[in-house]
């Protein structure tokens, strides 16, 4: 054999391994996802609803749509990991360009895993969970035979029709927007058009959902931080405050024993009082058997944490709306060809992509909690042992629709200067300044908002109780008009 096709066999042979080992590597991620995802889901799931006490059909197609929640909640996770991973990748790859046992990692697979998460987020959200909620409520068409395939067919059916109709609409929005014949023409092209489309018009929903959610969480969190640790008071004496409330509870048991019918007293009255002093004397003692340090210092640098990460994040908002207008690089447009090792995302190095991962995660999480928080999400809130399928659905979906807009999200504000990858920066409205800068602003000034308006909310508490002025009586104002 001719030494140049020797060259071009060899080209060949490592093209083939290397994309073996990337299709391994990529399974090998997403099962550890997925089996991570269904002790997740099991642990809240109803059991009821998997049980073949009542009917062994309605167990088996819950057990399959948990499948398909399985599957999308993984795929979920995956798009939150999906950014930090390609930082901590390239940052790796800049530290050690030369070392074997990190070959595997480079812009191929980093490319390729972003190429995935865009494909199963469409699947899921387009096909899996509507499939998934509709075979749970379908029974088979009328005059069938019953069973599971009864049921898929009566899915199908649906599924296609909803499809149509979904596509139909997308269509005629498109054909308004852009009245010409040359912007319906790609719309025919359903794979390299409408799903594209579709998913942008849904990743600009779960932009403006994380644009609403994430203030909210970040001053859910301080709150939640505040009932999860223990919080230091000014002037407190625990040892009195503890005495005076096991004798209260005391006394107020006694009121409720030595009660009779020839006393009058409101029974109920005293037992949610006696209740209430009871969960107050329970939180004392919490507070008693604190360690000094666990007082002292847990609940300050807590806060402190969770104002340095908010404070950072308006201030990185602040400069990129800067950018903005100084610089037309800073929109958030994407590229087609990882350039993984050659620089860093960050003027930091290392110390500002850790910042970057680390505040990726810190937003992400203000958003769940935010969303979880808001009056319109409440009841998504799943429950141990206790959350019925169709609730897990919801969950999966709206888990889905944050996370997958995460790497926009990141990429919009400025967070991160990673350039989205694959078919995430083909959303036209990436492009569009006024939308991006406007988006910028609202970020940053609600996050300041609702940052000042905790701190100080939480600061004047405190210093009212310190000394003493929340025990004194609210002034009553008299309506005009009426006397006494």
């Amino acid at each position: 054999m001719a030494p140049p096709e020797q060259d071009a066999l060899a080209v060949r042979q490592q093209l083939f391994h290397d994309r073996v080992r990337e299709c391994i590597i990529c399974a090998l991620l997403f099962a550890s996802l997925y089996i991570l995802c269904h002790f997740v889901i099991t642990h809240f799931k109803k059991h009821t609803d998997f049980t073949a006490v009542h009917d062994d059909e309605d167990a088996a197609a819950n057990r399959i749509a948990l499948g398909l929640c399985t599957f999308t909640l993984a795929v979920a996770l995956g798009a939150v990991l999906l950014l930090p991973f390609s930082i901590i990748s390239n940052e790796v790859l800049l530290s050690f360009p030369h070392n074997y046992y990190i070959q595997w990692l480079n812009g191929s697979l980093v490319h390729g895993l972003w190429n995935l998460i865009f494909l199963f987020s469409n699947l899921s959200l387009v096909f899996l969970m509507p499939f998934a909620y509709f075979f749970t409520e379908s029974e088979g068409f009328a005059g069938s035979k019953k069973g599971i395939m009864a049921r898929v067919y009566e899915t199908s059916v649906v599924l296609l029709l909803l499809t149509l109709l979904v596509l139909g609409m997308v269509w005629v929005g498109s054909a308004i927007v852009g009245s010409d014949a040359a912007s319906r023409q790609p719309l025919y092209d359903l794979w390299e058009c409408y799903l594209p489309y579709l998913y942008s018009c849904i990743s600009l929903c779960g932009v403006l959902l994380l644009l609403l959610c994430t203030p909210f969480g970040l001053s859910t969190m301080f709150t939640v931080t505040g009932k999860l640790l223990v919080k230091p008071r000014l002037l407190e004496d625990l040892d009195e405050q503890l005495s005076c409330t096991r004798l209260e509870e005391a006394a107020v048991s006694r009121r409720i024993c030595s009660a009779s019918c020839w006393l009058n007293l409101n029974v109920e009255l005293l037992r949610e009082q006696f209740l209430a002093i009871r969960s107050k004397r329970r939180k004392l003692e919490l507070r008693h058997r604190a360690s000094p340090w666990q007082r002292n210092l847990g609940y300050p640098l807590a806060m402190l944490g969770l104002l340095a990460l908010t404070g950072i994040s308006i201030l990185i908002v602040s400069f990129h709306v800067l950018e903005l207008l100084l610089d037309d690089a800073a929109m958030p447009r994407g590229i087609q060809d990882a350039s993984l090792g050659q620089v860093s995302f960050s003027i930091l190095g290392s110390f500002g992509a850790a910042l970057q991962v680390v505040l990726i995660f810190y937003l992400m999480l203000s958003s769940v909690v935010g969303f979880y928080s808001s009056p319109l999400f409440t009841r998504l809130l799943p429950a141990r042992r206790d959350t019925p399928l169709t609730k897990i659905i919801g969950n999966c979906v709206s888990l889905l629709v944050l996370s997958s807009a995460l790497p926009v999200f990141s990429r919009t504000l400025g967070i991160t200067r990673f350039d989205l990858l694959g078919d995430f920066g083909r959303f036209d409205w990436l492009g569009n300044f006024y939308l991006v800068f406007l988006y910028n602003m609202g970020f940053a000034g609600l996050t300041t908002l609702c940052l000042v308006k905790r701190v100080s909310w939480g600061a004047q508490a405190e210093l009212l109780r310190a000394c003493g002025l929340h025990k004194l009586p609210l002034p009553v104002t008299r309506p005009l008009g009426k006397s006494c």
